[in-house]
Formats: structure tokens, C-alpha cells, sequence
């Protein structure tokens, strides 16, 4: 009988293992090393833009961000349907092609963009412009949404973030 209860408590529990899935799987998308084309990709899917997630090996706000924010279904559905998706490595050696087509590394275009901390999170226009940065962790998935919302709204034009989420 004691068994059978614990059980039942797991599967009472279950749900909320079921709510998060692996971020590097199911939040970003497989890179192609060109952000120019990804541009391309991201109009004819009808997005908002592409996000950036500038991380690096041992940051623990990174991780952090990716066991408590970027596993969340909700979170991965939700900047799925705006946003393509993509992590850059500060330290990286990886080829790409930047917005302008033009070939450097994920370090040099980490570098290019000002990205001194980690993570970064970066928000580009269909035309590969800068519109919205967070540096550092946010301070949970509502906080993580609410940024997502403040890019796909366009409110980023008028206001900074600190001041939209004084609104919300």
C-alpha cells in the first residue's frame, strides 16, 4: 500500500516535470553560421526578428538562465513563435556570417556587438538592426516573457525595459 502512494504522489508530480524540456534542443535552433540568410528565414516564417543569446563555458547566470528559464515550455513556445532563436559562444572560434553577410567568429561578432558579460541577450530587427539588449540574467521566466513581449509589442521604440515592466 505504501507503494502505491508513493506512486500516486509521483504522479501528482509529473506535471511539473513535464512543463520543461532541454533549452538546447527545443529554445534554440540549430545554427547554419550565416545570420544574413537566418534574416531571410526569420521574414519568410513571419517573425519579429531574431534573439541572441550570448553565453559562455561556466557562467553560472547562463545556466542559471537555462535550468530555470529557457527549459520552460511556455517560455520555448512562446519566443519560438516571434523570434528565431540562437546562442553565441563569447569565446568562440565558430565561422559565421554576420547580418551584413560579412565572415567572422562568434568571439569577434560577440566583440563587435559590445558584449562584455554574460549572458547577453540581444534582440535584431528583420533588417539585422540592433533594437534591444538585457545584459544578465533575468530575474525569472515571467521577467524572461515580459522582455519578449516588450520586443514583439515594438514598445522597445518608445521606452526602455525598466520603464515598460513598471507598466505591466
Amino acid at each position: 500500500m505504501r507503494q502505491l502512494f508513493i506512486a500516486f504522489l509521483f504522479l501528482l508530480a509529473a506535471p511539473s516535470w513535464a512543463e520543461t524540456r532541454d533549452p538546447a534542443t527545443h529554445f534554440f535552433q540549430a545554427k547554419f553560421g550565416d545570420l544574413q540568410a537566418d534574416l531571410q528565414e526569420a521574414k519568410k516564417q513571419g517573425k519579429k526578428g531574431i534573439f541572441l543569446f550570448f553565453e559562455m563555458d561556466d557562467c553560472p547566470f547562463c545556466e542559471r538562465m537555462k535550468t530555470t528559464v529557457l527549459n520552460q515550455t511556455d517560455v520555448q513556445d512562446a519566443f519560438r513563435a516571434q523570434f528565431l532563436l540562437y546562442s553565441i559562444d563569447v569565446n568562440g572560434d565558430t565561422q559565421i556570417a554576420d547580418f551584413q553577410g560579412k565572415d567572422t567568429t562568434e568571439k569577434a561578432f560577440a566583440f563587435a556587438h559590445r558584449v562584455r558579460a554574460t549572458p547577453a541577450l540581444l534582440f535584431f530587427d528583420l533588417d539585422g538592426k540592433l533594437i534591444a539588449r538585457h545584459t544578465g540574467p533575468t530575474k525569472d521566466k515571467a521577467d524572461f516573457l515580459l522582455l519578449g513581449r516588450y520586443v514583439s509589442e515594438g514598445a522597445y521604440a518608445s521606452q526602455p525595459f525598466t520603464k515598460y515592466k513598471q507598466g505591466k
